[in-house]
């Protein structure tokens, strides 16, 4: 699984049925938005991009959309090992009563994920095979559980590797974690989904060094 994503949802209701009901996306608040959430950068637009494909950028690239009700932001500020450490500059409840993060890497099979919930951390958990557990804080959720009681095995029946720490691959996890909290799953579009995240457009910003500035609105 090519899996890759660090990102932030502002949610003021149901996420996922925001997204099911596919949202107009606002350019200028996204805009907007964006320099609230990094007001040292200087922006350069750069092309559009979408939720399937651009919730993993690189370097100084973020993509940001800002609908009714919802905001998503994804930059490499987000990909941390503890989630509960992430800057209350980005917690602020003005931007939404709801705060999700969401990230993973498939190249060391790591997860992590956290929920505020007007400013108060509620859960937050990260793990990868070579590290273990990293961040394990609050009650897990309903759709954690089948994971942890070893109903989604990594391995098939006689073939269990004993040095595995998890009974469930993390990656897994991830993609349940998206379809729980936002109505889709990261490989794409399939039955079990409520949206394509294709479907769900974001705007793409490059940070600039502050002695430049670009007005895009």
């Amino acid at each position: 699984m090519g899996a890759k994503c660090w990102m932030l949802v502002y949610s003021n209701g149901n996420a996922a049925e925001i997204l099911q009901s596919r949202p107009k996306l606002d350019r200028q608040n996204s805009a907007e938005f964006a320099q609230q959430l990094f007001p040292a950068a200087r922006f350069e637009t750069i092309d559009d991009g979408n939720l399937a494909y651009n919730c993993c950028p690189r370097g100084k690239d973020i993509y940001i959309g800002c609908f009714p009700k919802l905001s998503i932001v994804a930059a490499k500020e987000f990909g941390i090992d503890y989630p509960s450490k992430l800057p209350a500059s980005f917690l602020n409840i003005n931007y939404g009563k709801t705060v999700y993060l969401h990230a993973m890497h498939s190249v060391v099979d790591w997860f992590a994920y956290a929920i505020w919930e007007n400013g108060k951390l509620i859960r937050s958990l990260s793990l990868a095979p070579d590290n273990g557990v990293i961040e394990d804080i609050g009650v897990r959720r309903e759709f954690e559980r089948p994971y942890w009681s070893g109903d989604h095995p990594v391995f098939e029946p006689g073939e269990e590797d004993q040095s595995y720490p998890f009974a469930f691959h993390p990656l897994d996890l991830g993609d349940a974690a998206l379809l729980d909290m936002f109505g889709y799953q990261i490989e794409g579009y399939d039955e079990s989904s409520y949206i394509d995240p294709e479907e769900i457009p974001l705007i793409g910003f490059k940070r600039k060094r502050s002695g430049q500035w670009y007005k895009f609105w």
